[in-house]
């Protein structure tokens, strides 16, 4: 005889969506959600977004994490970035008005951007496909999340406010950067369609917005006050555009 008297915890809710509970709590949790409407209808959201997320990242998900994402990096000495073909897909990206989306100082170098945007696009590409565990610390957390990244860091790490933009805060990670801490922050829409904010220390001042696509992913880049952010996302280019956009405004307008 089921024991409806147990209650459901969100994590068997999660499990149970990603095919992880315990068989003998399967039914407890089918019970519960045949009772429970309200909670029936987020495990059919979840399902439906873990559903397109893996078909869209599946040939990834299953990757190993690459080195240069390993947290003992921050304890090792920067890295030699060498020339290679994803430099070679960068190119330069203008789009809006305004004199923020053009160098105000000379162009980074190739190789800096490859290594802002290799390690940007390989962190999102690990942490999208996650629906139980995308970040450390939940978007709730606001105000403890950027308190944290901030002391971790060394420069003042703000999460952008989105909903201009359709996006609501999942959270964040630390993570390594070329040369030191990483900031890493996650955006998503109530389809499921996620971005991200990667920012570390960069070796210029300033550069040029620059663009990248790589398979079904696509990222933009610019250097502001020895801090380089890389705005992540899929290969819709004008919706690309539109989250840099907003989140190089609110860096503009706090300063950095």
């Amino acid at each position: 005889m089921i024991d409806r008297t147990i209650p459901v915890t969100e994590d068997e809710l999660h499990a149970y969506v990603d095919g992880e509970l315990p068989t003998e709590r399967r039914g407890d949790v089918e019970a519960w959600l045949a009772a429970h409407p309200e909670d029936a209808e987020r495990v059919q959201s979840w399902r439906a977004m873990a559903e397109s997320l893996h078909a869209r990242y599946d040939q990834v998900a299953n990757e190993p994490v690459p080195q240069r994402l390993e947290l003992e990096r921050l304890e090792r000495e920067p890295r030699r970035w060498i020339y290679g073909s994803i430099a070679a897909a960068l190119i330069a990206f203008v789009a809006g008005g305004g004199v923020g989306w053009f160098a105000r100082g000379e162009a980074n170098t190739p190789a800096t951007l490859q290594s802002f945007t290799e390690d940007a696009l390989d962190a999102h590409r690990l942490y999208v496909v996650e629906v139980r565990h995308p970040v450390e610390v939940p978007g709730s957390e606001r105000a403890h999340l950027q308190q944290w990244l901030t002391k971790r860091c060394g420069w003042d790490v703000r999460a952008p406010e989105l909903a201009s933009a359709g996006l609501k805060l999942v959270g964040g990670r630390l993570l390594p950067g070329p040369k030191g801490p990483a900031s890493f922050l996650m955006y998503e829409s109530a389809s499921g369609e996620r971005f991200t904010v990667y920012t570390a220390k960069a070796a210029t001042e300033a550069a040029q917005m620059r663009y990248i696509a790589l398979d079904h992913d696509s990222a933009m880049f610019w250097a502001d006050r020895g801090v380089g952010y890389v705005v992540s996302g899929g290969n819709d280019r004008e919706r690309l555009a539109q989250v840099a956009r907003a989140v190089y405004e609110q860096v503009e307008k706090s300063g950095g």
